[in-house]
C-alpha cells in the first residue's frame, strides 16, 4: 500500500502496522487469537464479532507494566508518548543481528531529545508464521537501549517480533523457554558461540526501556521502508485500557513536505 496524500494539504500519511486479524502471526508461547462472529448480516442483519487474544500480536505498544511490577498501564500512560516528532532510523541487520548504541549514534537523522524512535532493520518484510520471523531476527543490544533512555526517547518501535535478541527471551533459553525448542542448537551451529554466553541475561534491552517508562513498539510493518531515514511526525494511540500491559496499534507516519503545518518536513 503506498502512501496516502490528503489533498487540501498535502500531508503524506505511511500506514507502519501489519494486519491484524485470522491468521496474524502468533508469537510462540501463545494461544491463537480467536474470531467469532456473533450475529451476522443472514442471520440478524447486522455483523458482531467476538475476539479473545493476547495483545501482543502484530503491531502493538507494550507499556513498562509488561515487565516492571507496578509500572505504568496502557492506559494510564500520557498522550504525549503516542503523537509527536520522531525519526525512522535505517539500520539494516542480518539473522542475528544486534543493533548496538554505535549503530543508532551513527544513523540519520539524528535523534533529538523527547523523539519518538522506529527503527527498520528491514526485518519486518520476513513478518510471518515462521520460526525464521520470531527466533532468527535481530534485536537491540542492551547498550542501543541505554543511548534512546540517556536521548529521551518517548517511545521506541522495532520492526521485529521483539525489543530484544530472541536469545535474550524466552524463545530462547531464558525464563519461560525455550519456545523455540532448537533455537539455541541452531544460533550456535551457525555462528560457533554458545547462546547462553552471548545473552546471559533475560530482555535486558525491553527491561532497560520499559524501567525508564518509556513504551515499545514491537512489529513495525507495513511502509517502514518508504520512510526509513526520515523525519515525521507519527502516531500510534492505544485504547484507554487502564488495566493493560500492552495493546494492538495503528502506527501511522505523517510527513509535512512544505512543512506549512508544523509536522516535521
Amino acid at each position: 500500500m503506498a502512501c496516502i496524500t490528503d489533498p487540501a494539504t498535502g500531508l503524506e500519511f505511511y500506514d507502519l502496522s501489519h494486519p491484524w486479524g485470522y491468521y496474524t502471526p502468533i508469537h510462540p508461547g501463545y494461544d491463537d487469537l480467536r474470531i467469532e462472529r456473533i450475529a451476522y448480516h443472514a442471520k440478524s442483519g447486522a455483523m458482531t464479532q467476538k475476539i479473545c487474544t493476547v495483545m501482543h500480536t502484530s503491531t502493538h505498544v507494550n507499556a513498562p507494566i509488561h515487565l516492571v511490577a507496578g509500572a505504568q498501564t496502557v492506559g494510564r500512560l500520557p498522550l504525549e508518548h503516542f503523537f509527536g516528532n520522531g525519526v525512522v532510523l535505517s539500520v539494516p541487520k542480518g539473522e542475528w543481528g544486534l543493533v548496538t548504541a554505535a549503530d543508532l549514534e551513527q544513523a540519520r537523522p539524528a535523534v533529538r531529545p523527547g523523539d519518538i524512535v522506529v527503527i527498520a532493520t528491514g526485518w519486518h518484510a520476513r513478518y510471518a508464521d515462521s520460526q525464521e520471523y520470531f527466533g532468527h531476527a535481530p534485536g537491540l543490544a542492551r547498550d542501543a537501549a541505554e543511548w534512546l533512555v540517556a536521548r529521551r526517547a518517548r517511545l521506541v518501535g522495532l520492526d521485529t517480533a521483539t525489543i530484544d535478541h530472541p536469545l535474550a527471551t524466552s524463545l530462547g533459553q531464558h525464563r519461560n523457554g525455550p519456545q523455540i525448542k532448537d533455537l539455541a542448537r541452531r544460533y550456535e551451529a551457525a555462528t560457533g558461540r554458545a547462546a547462553a554466553a552471548d545473552f546471559p541475561d533475560w530482555n535486558p534491552a525491553h527491561r532497560t526501556l520499559l524501567g525508564a517508562g518509556i513504551p515499545t513498539i514491537e512489529n513495525v510493518g507495513g511502509e517502514v521502508a518508504a520512510v526509513a531515514g526520515a523525519r515525521c511526525t507519527l502516531h500510534a494511540c492505544p485504547w484507554r485500557w487502564t488495566e493493560g500491559d500492552a495493546c494492538v496499534v495503528r502506527l501511522v507516519a505523517i510527513k509535512d513536505p512544505t512543512g506549512e503545518y508544523r509536522l516535521a518536513a
